[in-house]
């Protein structure tokens, strides 16, 4: 069996981190149900990891070069830079694999006509979930700064350890932790601060997928970032602007989040 035809851009795209949240939320989710689908992203990243290898890459035969630009001098009638786009491969004296090319070329298609898969409501359910906290002054179940005691304080409120690192010298300090509940399952939610805005950290298992790229969106106003990393799903949700979370987002990971 084969992934199926309609799903193949998007698993490509999916694993180059190029689908907004609710997209890749989507196919995520049919690559849980679909086992043709999830060896084809499987596939996928065995592929990039052999890419990532110098062994596939050769010198380009001599005079290559001039031929190509002859041959789009004499199409167009323009000279084009020799370290633009996709040519720079070539150019710069490397053949891009046939594989590789396949992928670009799949993940243009989806930017030209990519079908709009359901909308799922993960991110809204976060975002109700970050102003309630507020709104209901139930921020937080353990107020305290110490991770030490945050991060045990999960034992047995839920089956996954959440990592609970220290950034206060990154400009955020943590306030505490809570339970929550997203997609009809708790969640561990663990606060910090920026200034004077809060940032909710929701975790929990990632269902098996591994993405090498993070998510970032604006709804409502608010900030959203995902990531994935050990297994766990992580949703920081916050008022702050994009340019904050994303550095919340890079001191977690840098501090074993």
């Amino acid at each position: 069996m084969t992934a199926h035809p309609d799903k193949l851009s998007l698993i490509h795209c999916l694993f180059d981190g190029e689908l907004d949240a609710a997209n890749a939320l989507a196919i995520e989710a049919h690559l849980r149900e679909c086992d043709d689908c999830r060896n084809e992203f499987e596939r996928i990243k065995s592929l990039r990891d052999l890419l990532d290898t110098d062994r596939l890459s050769e010198p380009a035969p001599e005079g290559l070069r001039d031929r190509i630009l002859a041959t789009l001098e004499a199409g167009a009638g323009v000279r084009p830079s020799p370290r633009s786009g996709i040519a720079a491969h070539v150019l710069n004296g490397r053949w891009a694999s046939g594989a590789l090319a396949g992928a670009l070329a799949a993940c243009l298609a989806l930017t030209l006509g990519m079908p709009q898969l359901t909308r799922t409501d993960t991110a809204d359910q976060l975002v109700q979930s970050h102003v309630r906290s507020l709104l209901a002054s139930h921020l937080v179940d353990i107020p305290t700064s110490d991770r030490h005691v945050v991060k045990p304080w999960f034992n047995g409120k839920i089956d996954f350890a959440p990592p609970v690192p220290d950034l206060r010298d990154a400009g955020f300090p943590l306030i505490g932790g809570r339970l929550d509940y997203v997609d009809d399952r708790p969640v561990a939610a663990i606060v910090y601060g920026r200034r004077r805005h809060y940032i909710n950290l929701f975790v929990r298992p990632a269902g098996g997928l591994s993405l090498s790229r993070g998510f970032a969106e604006r709804r409502d106003g608010y900030s959203l970032a995902r990531w994935t990393a050990g297994g766990l799903e992580f949703w920081a949700v916050s008022d702050v602007g994009a340019d904050d979370l994303e550095a919340f987002r890079q001191a977690y990971i840098a501090h074993g989040g």
